[in-house]
């Protein structure tokens, strides 16, 4: 009977700290992309192919860290920790695009050829006619704004990394 309970406190504590590991990774990665398209919407910081395609982390990670927090608490520890890894590999990878896209933006190696574009088409009565004449092209080899020396690009790469590393953490956990 007490190796029982045992084994049962141990899932239960495995089960607590992945399903905070869940819910830090969650909180993160909701918060950094709510603020991109808050920049986007209302600071008129329009994204440049690159930008849009550092995002795709971040929208497979929201969801996915939830079902984690859920298989969690469900001690599915295994398929936990496959989520967990999977989130890192994303958030691993989006860290290298976006060391790669901060590169671009301080000239250190060149940019795709296809970093053109970032706007918004309106269909409708001279909609598509009216975005075509006054369509932005957004450079991904300028950076829009900076803070302590890091540009949206910088930025996302530390915090991909970041999250990496917990998203790693949380898929090496095992029962004690």
């Amino acid at each position: 009977m007490a190796a029982t309970r045992s084994e049962a406190a141990k899932a239960d504590t495995l089960a607590g700290q992945l399903m905070l590991i869940s819910a830090i990774l969650f909180s993160i990665a909701f918060a950094t992309i709510l603020l991109a398209l808050i920049f986007e919407r209302y600071g008129g910081y329009a994204p440049c192919p690159l930008c849009l395609q550092e995002r795709y982390a971040y929208y497979f990670a929201v969801p996915a860290t939830v079902i984690a927090f859920f298989t969690a608490r469900a001690e599915s520890f295994t398929f936990t920790r496959i989520l967990l890894a999977l989130i890192a590999l994303a958030f691993l990878i989006n860290a290298g695009v976006g060391v790669y896209h901060s590169g671009v933006e301080w000239k250190w190696w060149p940019g795709p050829t296809s970093c053109s574009g970032g706007t918004a088409l309106e269909w409708g009565a001279g909609g598509l006619s009216k975005e075509l004449e006054h369509a932005k092209v957004v450079s991904c080899s300028e950076a829009m704004w900076r803070f302590v020396g890091l540009s949206f690009a910088g930025w996302n790469a530390v915090i991909s990394a970041l999250l990496a590393g917990i998203a790693v953490y949380g898929a090496a956990l095992r029962r004690r």
